[in-house]
C-alpha cells in the first residue's frame, strides 16, 4: 500500500539517484567533481550533493561567504552539473554551533545560501548529522525540543529560497540512533509532523553503515516521517578506516525497495578514483526492479568473472534483475580503460581519510547506544523489548584496545582545515583561518559502569581478562556478507612512527591504530576534527616524523601548501633509471581488477580471493605438522616417496606462493599504470596488503623447513583471528558497525601471524611515491652467507664509523669477515633455521634477522664450537698495528680480536628468564629509505618462528656507547630491560 501511495503522490517527482560527497577527510577536487558529473550522466544518474565535511566553509566555517575565487569554482561546478543534467545539491552543516533561536544566525544562513543561489544553484540540503543534540540555554527558552528548533530553521530557509528541491539530514539519521527507537522517537515524529512535506529526509538505514536495508524497515521510517526517505548510503564509505577501500558491488538492497524510496545517494570512498565500481553498480541497481534469487556473495558465483554469459542462469541475463557479481563484472569491464588514460599526479601519496585521536573508548559494539544523544542512554532499535547482555566498561575498553589500539599518548588533534574551491586540481590546506569556532563538547563524557552488548557471540568477550598483553596485533577489519564459505582470519595495522625523542618502543596501549582515528562515515562522537572547531593547530613537533596513519595532508596529491610547487610524477621519473616503458606483462588486465576488488570488497564481506588467501594460510599453518612426521621417519630418496599428505601440503604451499605473487604483481602493475591519479588513490592499499602477504608467505616457507616441535600449534593459535569462535560470524552479521572490526583483509591477514604482542610491528611509513620495487622475505639458505656477512660489516661500520670516508673502510681480504664473524657468524652457523632474509627484485639480500632460542645454550655452543675456530682464524698477533690495515680500522680489528679471545659474558638471569632468545639483525640504510617497514617485517617473521618453538621473549645485547645500534633496535620495538654497568652493555628486550 505504501508503495502504491508513493507512486501516486510522487509520480511527478523523479527518483533521486546519485552521489553524496559527504565524507570526512580530504575533499575531491573541482576537476574530479566535473569528471563525476560526466560519468553520472553516462550512467543515467541525476544527482550530486556537495557536502564534504572538512571543506571548511561547508561545516566548520559555514557562516563565511565565498571569496571571488571560490565563487568562480563553485559556479563552474554548478554550471557543469547543469550541463550534464545533474541536480547539484548544495549542502550546509550549521549544526556544530548554530543558535537556532537567533535571528542573526538565521539571517547569516540565508545570506550564505542566497550567495550560492546567485551561482545558479537550485537545490539545497541542510545537514544536522554528527552534532550535539542538547539545545543551548538561549534555544531552550524558545524551543521545546531539538527537533522543533531544526524544523523551524529548515522550514524558514526552505520558504526563503522559494521552495526549491531540498534535502534534510536529521541528527537521528538511522534506526540505531533513534531514541528510544524509530517508532517512538519524539525527534523523528516531530520531523514527520512539522517539517514541510516537500522537503525530503535522508536516512542511512538500520545502522550508520547498513549491511541490508529491508522493505519493512523503510515502511517503518516512512510512517514515522510521513514521507519516503532518501537513502544516504554509506555502504562504500571508508572515512573511518585508513586500511580499507571498498571496491565490491552495491548489494544488500533489493531493487524491490525502489518504489518505497524517494531516492538513493551513495556516500562512497574518500578516494575519488576508487569509486567507479560503487557508482556503476548503484546505477545498474537503480535500473532494475527485481533482485536475483541467487546468493549475492561469492559462494554461489565465485567464478562468475571467468564464465561466459551463455552459461549464466537465465534470470541473471534479464535486464530488470539485479545480480551483484554480474554488476561487478560489467563495472570492471568499463573500469579497465580508465587505467590506461595518461594522467599525472602531484606530490607524495597520502591517505585522504582524517587522522583523529579518540576521546573515549570505542562504543559501536553496542548496537542500541545513541552516541549523538547521550552515551548513557541505551535504547532498542525495534518496538519489541528484548534482554540485552551487559559488559563492564573495562571489558569494552579491552575490545577497543584489540580492535583499534587507540593512542592515549598524544592529545586529541583536529583535522586540517581544507579548501577544495580554490584550485581545479588540488585541495589546499589553510594555515591562517581566522575566528576559530569554540570547541564542541566531546571530550568530557563519562562512561557508565556497564553497558549492553550485542547478543552475537563476539569472542572478545571470552577474553581471559582485560590485560592487553594477551591480545593479537591490534586493528580490526570488517568485511561483509559471505555466507557459505571457509573460515578466515583477522588482524591489524597502523602506520605511525614513534617520536625519536621519546622511548621509541610503543606501548601496547599507546599505539597508533590501524585507522588512527575512529571516524564514522556520518560520525557522531569520535571525530574531533569535525565535531570541534577547526582551528588549524600544529599537529606535532617538527622532529616527529608523521607516518601513513598521521595527519599528512600537506603536499599531497590533492592537498598541498599554497607555497609549495611539487614536481609531477613524470618529472620525478626523469632521473629514475628504472623508469622504462611498460611492457605488456605489466599492463592491468580484467583479472587483475577482479583480484583488486576481491581484496577490498565490502564492509561486511571479503571477496573470494581474499577468503582464499586466509583459508589457505590457515590450512597450511594448521597442517604443517605432517612435515614433522616425514622428518621423524627419515625422508626417502626423493619427492616420489613423499607421503600423500606431505605432497598435498607442498602443493598447496606452492599455490599460496602463487596467490601472493599475484598480489605482488598487482602492486607492480598499479605502480606502473599510466593513470597516476588512480595509482595515487589505490597504491597504498595494495602496498599494505603485499606487505602482510610477504609475512605470511615467508612464514609458510619457514614452516616448510620443519624446524618446530609437534605441539607448535599450542603456541601459534592467535587469540582473535578470523578463525576464532564467533569472530567471522560477528564480522559478517552486520550487527556491528564495521569500525568495530577495522582494518579489512589487511588486518585479517596480519592477525594470522603468531605474534600476539606485536602491534607496533605493523606500523610502517607509507611510501611517498608508487614504486614497483618491493622487498620480499624468505628463510636463509647457505648460499646467502657471504651476502649477510657483507651487510653486517657494512651496517656496523655505518653505525660506528659514520664520519670515516668509504675508501678508508675497506678491510684487507683476510679480515673482511671479522665483524660478521663476531656479530652474526655464530647465529647462521649454529642456527641457520632461525634466520630470515629480505631481498630485492634482483634477489640481492638487503637485510636479515637471526636468532637462537636459548641464550644460555647458545653461549655454551659458541664457547665450544665457534670461538676456538675464530681464535685460530684471528690470532692475537692482529692486535699489533701493521701496514696491512689502516690505523683507522685498527681499533675495530682489535675490538673483535679481543672479543674472540675473551671469556663470554653470561647473560644475566634478569634478562634470560623473561627474554630467553637472543637476536641479531641489520638492514641496509638504502633499503630502509625505500621501504621503512623492512626491519619490522623481518622481525615479525622471525618472532613467529620463535613463537612456534614455544619462545615468547627475545633480547639483544648492545654496547652502551653504540647509539646507532641502540636506536635501530628501539625502532623495531625493543626496550631496555637491563644495564650491565661493569661491562658497559645494555640489554634490550621485547615480548611477543
Amino acid at each position: 500500500a505504501a508503495a502504491v501511495e508513493h507512486t501516486t503522490n510522487d509520480q511527478q517527482r523523479q527518483f533521486i539517484c546519485g552521489v553524496i560527497e559527504g565524507f570526512y577527510g580530504r575533499p575531491w577536487t573541482t576537476e574530479q567533481r566535473k569528471d563525476l558529473f560526466r560519468k553520472l550522466k553516462k550512467l543515467g544518474m541525476d544527482s550530486y550533493m556537495y557536502g564534504p565535511k572538512d571543506d571548511y566553509k561547508h561545516r566548520a566555517y559555514w557562516r563565511e561567504l565565498y571569496t571571488v575565487e571560490e565563487a568562480d569554482h563553485l559556479s563552474s561546478l554548478i554550471a557543469a552539473a547543469k550541463e550534464a543534467g545533474i541536480v547539484f545539491y548544495y549542502a550546509l552543516s550549521p549544526g556544530l554551533d548554530m543558535t537556532y533561536s537567533s535571528q542573526k544566525e538565521i539571517a547569516t544562513l540565508k545570506r550564505k545560501l542566497d550567495q550560492v543561489s546567485q551561482f545558479g544553484c537550485e537545490a539545497y540540503a541542510l545537514l544536522f548529522d554528527d552534532i550535539e543534540s542538547e539545545l543551548s540555554k538561549a534555544d531552550k527558552e524558545v524551543f521545546q525540543t531539538f527537533a522543533n528548533a531544526q524544523v523551524s530553521v529548515t522550514n524558514e530557509i526552505y520558504t526563503h529560497l522559494s521552495c526549491p528541491k531540498f534535502l534534510f539530514c536529521p541528527t537521528q539519521y538511522c534506526a540505531s540512533r533513534a531514541v528510544p527507537n524509530v517508532v517512538d522517537s519524539e525527534y523523528l515524529n516531530t520531523l514527520g509532523c512539522k517539517l514541510n512535506n516537500e522537503i525530503d529526509i535522508l536516512w542511512t538505514g538500520d545502522k550508520v553503515i547498513s549491511k541490508i536495508i529491508t522493505i519493512e524497515s523503510i515502511q517503518e521510517i516512512t510512517e514515522v516521517i510521513r514521507r519516503p526517505p532518501v537513502i544516504w548510503d554509506n555502504l562504500h564509505a571508508n572515512d573511518y578506516d585508513q586500511k580499507r577501500v571498498f571496491l565490491g558491488p552495491y548489494t544488500g538492497r533489493a531493487p524491490e525497495l525502489i518504489p518505497y524510496l524517494r531516492g538513493v545517494m551513495t556516500n562512497p570512498n574518500c578516494e575519488f578514483y576508487g569509486n567507479f565500481i560503487a557508482i556503476h553498480t548503484l546505477a545498474s541497481w537503480s535500473r532494475c526492479s527485481m533482485d536475483s534469487k541467487m546468493n549475492s556473495s561469492v559462494s554461489a558465483d565465485i567464478k562468475l568473472e571467468t564464465e561466459n554469459e551463455d552459461e549464466l542462469p537465465v534470470e541473471c541475463l534479464s535486464k530488470n534483475i539485479y545480480h551483484p557479481r554480474l554488476a561487478l563484472k560489467n563495472a570492471i569491464n568499463e573500469w579497465l580503460p580508465e587505467f590506461f588514460k595518461i594522467k599525472e599526479a602531484f606530490g607524495p601519496i597520502t591517505k585522504p581519510q582524517p587522522q583523529v585521536e579518540m576521546v573515549m573508548p570505542i562504543i559501536p559494539i553496542i548496537p542500541s547506544i545513541n552516541t549523538c544523544m547521550s552515551l548513557t542512554t541505551t535504547t532498542t532499535t525495534t518496538t519489541n523489548t528484548r534482554t540485552v547482555p551487559e559488559v563492564n566498561t573495562t571489558q569494552l575498553q579491552a575490545l577497543a584496545d584489540i580492535c583499534s589500539t587507540v593512542s592515549s599518548a598524544m592529545a586529541p588533534i583536529s583535522n586540517p582545515v581544507m579548501n577544495s574551491l580554490v584550485s581545479p586540481t588540488k585541495v589546499v590546506t589553510n594555515d591562517d583561518i581566522l575566528n576559530p569556532i569554540p570547541n564542541a563538547v566531546a571530550s568530557s563524557i563519562e562512561l557508565p559502569e556497564k553497558i549492553p552488548i550485542s547478543i552475537v557471540p563476539v569472542p572478545i568477550m571470552e577474553a581471559k581478562g582485560v590485560d592487553c598483553t594477551i591480545f593479537d596485533p591490534p586493528n580490526e577489519s570488517a568485511p561483509k556478507e559471505s555466507p557459505v564459505l571457509e573460515d578466515i582470519v583477522l588482524d591489524e595495522k597502523g602506520e605511525q612512527q614513534p617520536n625519536p625523542n621519546e622511548d621509541t618502543m610503543l606501548e601496547e596501549n599507546s599505539l597508533s591504530p590501524l585507522s588512527a582515528g575512529l571516524n564514522e562515515p556520518m560520525e557522531c562522537s569520535s571525530s574531533i576534527n569535525s565535531q570541534v572547531s577547526p582551528k588549524q593547530t600544529k599537529l606535532v613537533s617538527d622532529d616527529v616524523v608523521m607516518m601513513e596513519e598521521s595527519t599528512n595532508d600537506l603536499n599531497t596529491m590533492h592537498v598541498e601548501s599554497t607555497s609549495s610547487s611539487p614536481l609531477s610524477n613524470a618529472e620525478m621519473r626523469e632521473d629514475d633509471p628504472e623508469a622504462k616503458s611498460i611492457d605488456v606483462e605489466n599492463k592491468m588486465t580484467i583479472d587483475d581488477l577482479y583480484l583488486l576488488c576481491d581484496l577490498f570488497y565490502l564492509p561486511f564481506e571479503h571477496g573470494s580471493r581474499g577468503l582464499k588467501l586466509l583459508s589457505e594460510f590457515q590450512w597450511l599453518k594448521t597442517n604443517a605438522t605432517v612435515l614433522l612426521q616425514e622428518r621423524a621417519a627419515g625422508s626417502g630418496d626423493g619427492v616420489k616417496n613423499l607421503k600423500p599428505e606431505i605432497s598435498e601440503w607442498l602443493q598447496r604451499s606452492d599455490i599460496f606462493d602463487k596467490l601472493c605473487g599475484n598480489v605482488q604483481q598487482l602492486l607492480v602493475k598499479i605502480a606502473n599504470c599510466e593513470n597516476k591519479e588512480i595509482c595515487h588513490d589505490l597504491y597504498s592499499y595494495v602496498w599494505d596488503i603485499s606487505g602482510a602477504l610477504s609475512l605470511l608467505n615467508c612464514y609458510i616457507k619457514w614452516l616448510a623447513l620443519g624446524q618446530f616441535p609437534q605441539n607448535s600449534a599450542a603456541y601459534t593459535e592467535g587469540s582473535y583471528t578470523w578463525f576464532s569462535k564467533g569472530w567471522k560470524e560477528a564480522f559478517m552479521s552486520g550487527d556491528q558497525e564495521p569500525w568495530v572490526f577495522r582494518g579489512g583483509l589487511i588486518a585479517d591477514l596480519q592477525r594470522l601471524m603468531p605474534v600476539d604482542s606485536g602491534n607496533d610491528l605493523f606500523i610502517y611509513k607509507l611510501p611517498e611515491q608508487a614504486t614497483p620495487n618491493y622487498h620480499m622475505l624468505r628463510p636463509y639458505n647457505i648460499a646467502d652467507e657471504q651476502q649477510i656477512s657483507n651487510i653486517c660489516t657494512r651496517v656496523y661500520m655505518q653505525w660506528n664509523m659514520p664520519t670515516v670516508e668509504k675508501d678508508q673502510l675497506r678491510l684487507p681480504t683476510h679480515l673482511s669477515d671479522i665483524v660478521a664473524d663476531g656479530l652474526v657468524g655464530a647465529h647462521i652457523t649454529l642456527h641457520p633455521e632461525l634466520c630470515i632474509v629480505a631481498f630485492d627484485k634482483n634477489d640481492t639480500i638487503v637485510g636479515y634477522a637471526c636468532a637462537a632460542l636459548d641464550v644460555n645454550k647458545f653461549q655454551r655452543d659458541v664457547d665450544v664450537c665457534w670461538l676456538p675456530e675464530m681464535r685460530e682464524k684471528y690470532s692475537k698477533a692482529l692486535l699489533e698495528n701493521d701496514a696491512e690495515h689502516s690505523t683507522t680500522l685498527q681499533p675495530l680489528v682489535a675490538q673483535f680480536v679481543e672479543m674472540f679471545h675473551s671469556t663470554i659474558v653470561s647473560c644475566p638471569c634478569e634478562v634470560s628468564n623473561s627474554f630467553p632468545a637472543v637476536l641479531s639483525a641489520a638492514t641496509l640504510q638504502q633499503a630502509e629509505q625505500l621501504d621503512n617497514g623492512i626491519a619490522k617485517r623481518l622481525l615479525t617473521v622471525l618472532l613467529g618462528a620463535l613463537r612456534a618453538n614455544g619462545c615468547f621473549g627475545v633480547h639483544v645485547c648492545v654496547p652502551e656507547q653504540d647509539a646507532e645500534q641502540l636506536g635501530f633496535y628501539a625502532r623495531i620495538g625493543f626496550m631496555e630491560v637491563y644495564r650491565d654497568e661493569s661491562n658497559k652493555r645494555v640489554y634490550l628486550g621485547r615480548r611477543f
